[in-house]
């Protein structure tokens, strides 16, 4: 299973390098996710979110050392086509300031690189993940002592006494209580809380300057790391790919001739390393569906949750009916611009808010100051709930 991003020769886009540094962590939030979800009906399954660094190391060791066994590359540069190759650098003087000049020549990983690729791919995230979180929970201890303040101090270093006959003997002093293993790593998580963020800093900042490099065509190496092991990531030819699939078949055909005991042993361990074959052939393939499940939960419950926050948008509601005249009030003239009261056209029109209809100012404001109601409908009326309406001629 292979993803082209494009471009031409032996030398990956930065796109395909990017994408290829990018799918472990997109790999890791899938199979977080998946566990997670998971977990709300099997509670076994908080426990491996409880190691997730160690679950995710120990996963991701398995496949890139498969995959670098088998295909000279990392688990996400075998999906892109991708291998890495030694390299021996004779830099001319004239040259020097280019490493990927004619001075380069390629050549199959050794198994030191092997090992220090997987040290580069497993080791050091997992290292940086454990550092990270315990920045956290120093940075999370800082912000509520700055809160809330020591306020236990006096509490801590209280001494608890025991009677024994007649003499009082302290026992322990809660303050004295740890012991040196947790004292020693309260100060390490002290100095991770200062230290990290310049080791944090660091990193990225020469992540960003090694990728500004290779997208400008300064340097071969996508990395640090690839520069400290001394290995190239170049796009693999067709034939290449013809080749690691007959090595993977030798390299099983000679493990099945390596098992040795009776017949019935040799048909269990014959059916192990088959399960375990498939298993590593189709991983690949699984977690990265795994992956676009992934997103598509995440783009569906999102998508769900945006519909169900987003305020709903009724109809204005119809205008109510017009009131009705009553028997006994003043019938409306024919005339909507004629005053009901003075039967002349209205001067200064004015509305009765309790109903509506609208009267001269001078005739309505005398007629509810003595009636308190108004003279069509007859519902209960004061002065404040005349209201002068202005137009523009």
């Amino acid at each position: 299973m292979l993803f082209q991003v494009g471009g031409q020769g032996t030398r990956p886009t930065f796109f395909e390098m990017a994408a290829a540094q990018q799918l472990p962590a997109s790999l890791r939030a899938a199979l977080t996710y998946s566990i997670g979800v998971l977990a709300l009906r099997r509670p076994f399954f908080h426990k491996v979110l409880d190691y997730e660094d160690e679950f995710f190391s120990l996963l991701m060791l398995v496949l890139e050392t498969h995959s670098l066994r088998t295909t000279d590359a990392s688990f996400s540069e075998s999906l892109y086509g991708l291998r890495r190759r030694a390299v021996n650098v004779q830099v001319k003087k004239e040259d020097a300031r280019s490493v990927s000049g004619d001075g380069i020549q390629h050549r199959g990983l050794e198994k030191h690189q092997k090992v220090l690729s997987v040290a580069f791919l497993v080791v050091l995230p997992y290292f940086k993940s454990k550092l990270h979180s315990i920045y956290n929970k120093e940075r999370e201890a800082r912000l509520q002592a700055s809160l809330w303040g020591d306020d236990n101090e006096g509490f801590n270093d209280a001494e608890i006494y025991e009677v024994r006959g007649d003499h009082v003997v302290p026992t322990r002093t809660l303050g004295v209580e740890t012991s040196l293993r947790a004292r020693v790593m309260k100060k390490f998580q002290k100095i991770v809380g200062s230290c990290y963020p310049w080791l944090h800093a660091s990193s990225e900042g020469l992540s960003f300057a090694y990728q500004l490099l290779y997208l400008l065509d300064a340097t071969g190496f996508y990395s640090l790391g690839l520069q400290v092991i001394g290995v190239h990531v170049c796009r693999a030819t067709g034939q290449e790919l013809m080749d690691t699939s007959s090595r993977i078949s030798k390299i099983r055909s000679h493990e099945r001739e390596r098992l040795r005991g009776p017949p019935w042993l040799k048909a269990i361990q014959g059916g192990l390393l088959t399960c375990l074959y498939t298993m590593l052939d189709y991983a690949q393939t699984g977690l990265i569906a795994a992956v676009f499940f992934f997103k598509m939960m995440e783009w569906w419950y999102q998508s769900a949750e945006e519909r169900m926050s987003a305020p709903t948008v009724y109809p204005p509601p119809p205008p109510p009916p017009p009131p009705k005249v009553a028997k006994e009030g003043i019938p409306l003239p024919p005339n909507r611009t004629i005053c009901p009261l003075c039967s002349d056209k209205r001067a200064n029109p004015s509305v009765v808010t309790v109903s509506g209809f609208v009267f001269c100012y001078t005739c309505i404001f005398k007629y509810i100051s003595q009636y308190k109601r108004c003279p069509i409908t007859l519902m209960p009326a004061n002065v404040d709930h005349v209201r002068r309406l202005f137009h523009d001629m």
